[in-house]
């Protein structure tokens, strides 16, 4: 006997709207296994993991913090997905959006500048992250190179070259010879929300990009030829749609998304530019993108989520003295058992003879 993936004749519309539920659920009885396995107690692991992050107000502002740039990295991601393109490479996109923004910061830095150096600086980390996007989506569209390699391979481009310009040109001169750069003017920076906290105003950008990708998806021409292109790619060449074009337009989209997300880490969390500027917000958002079902309104949804399992790592760190890499392990868990659940809802498992599939 041998398993066989058989594909459903008809998706269950109620299982794929519960799949991504199923896979947090799964998630969450791995970890407690998992904490149980560590000798921890497996409910005051999963309080601190699950309940402290959003238990009063401070962390409600961190979890913000922490969603903005996964939900804007994720909506891009999504774009590019939807019409079957795979842009691996947000992480990179993320952090040329960084060196696109801080080079405008670093370069105006100690002169008189006004109210246009911050949208400048949007701007630019914007157009960075929608360059480095535009690499794999040419060389897919003129030489049929897979988009998954380039894109993944430019994301190590991107981190070195960050950290060449922190710990060279720009490493600032009076900071003890630590491989950052100097500290963006208050112009420089983004405007906080609050009076405490780290809540700025990204958040808010993070939740227009949310809603302007919802009616680009569902009210519009294009959002159609997205949606098309992914499912049906001959279908959309009869009815006119050039595929090509439309992945050099969802990959510089996807790019400027994580582009923006990249600056609005720089210039209104960090305010200066280091190797490490990002947790992995890039790789994080692909979880994000998946779970929230490709669609812009249930990626701010499961940004949120992974950004509660951020804050929980860290408090982690603090009261049960857990490594990191644990948070890893449980949003790695997390992508598995979303593509699990997706396939067991597309597929059916089955048991054959050898000699039928032969």
């Amino acid at each position: 006997m041998r398993m066989v993936l058989e594909r459903r004749a008809q998706v269950s519309l109620r299982l794929l709207l519960l799949s991504p539920l199923a896979a947090v659920a799964l998630t969450v009885l791995s970890g407690a296994l998992m904490f149980a396995a560590m000798g921890l107690d497996p409910w005051q692991a999963l309080h601190v993991y699950f309940i402290m992050p959003v238990s009063d107000a401070w962390g409600l502002q961190e979890v913000a913090v922490k969603a903005t740039p996964l939900v804007l990295i994720a909506v891009g991601l999504a774009l590019c997905y939807q019409s079957n393109n795979w842009n691996i490479g947000a992480e990179g996109q993320f952090v040329m959006g960084a060196i696109g923004g801080g080079w405008v910061a670093i370069l105006s830095h100690g002169v008189p500048n006004g109210p246009w150096l911050l949208p400048a600086m949007l701007l630019c980390g914007a157009l960075a992250g929608a360059f480095l996007a535009l690499i794999p989506a040419l060389l897919k569209t003129r030489f049929g190179t897979n988009e998954i390699l380039t894109s993944l391979m430019l994301v190590y481009v991107a981190g070195y070259l960050l950290d060449w310009l922190v710990r060279g040109p720009w490493r600032d001169p009076d900071g003890f010879n630590m491989p950052q750069t100097v500290t963006f003017e208050p112009e420089a920076t983004i405007p906080l929300l609050l009076g405490e906290g780290r809540l700025n105003l990204g958040t808010p950008i993070a939740i227009v990009v949310v809603v302007l990708a919802a009616i680009l998806v569902a009210r519009t021409l294009k959002g159609f030829e997205i949606r098309l292109v992914g499912e049906a790619p001959r279908a959309a060449r009869f009815a006119g749609f050039n595929d090509k074009k439309l992945t050099i337009t969802v990959f510089l989209i996807s790019g400027a998304l994580a582009g923006l997300a990249g600056v609005i880490e720089a210039a209104g969390t960090v305010r200066q530019l280091q190797p490490s500027i990002s947790p992995g917000y890039g790789f994080t958002a692909i979880i994000v993108a998946f779970l929230g079902r490709l669609n812009p309104v249930g990626c701010l949804v499961a940004g949120v989520f992974l950004a509660i399992t951020f804050i929980g790592g860290e408090n982690a760190q603090i009261t049960l003295r857990l490594p990191l890499d644990v948070t890893r392990v449980i949003q790695g868990m997390l992508l598995f058992f979303v593509l699990a659940c997706d396939s067991l809802v597309a597929y059916r498992i089955r048991f054959v003879p050898r000699q039928a599939i032969a």
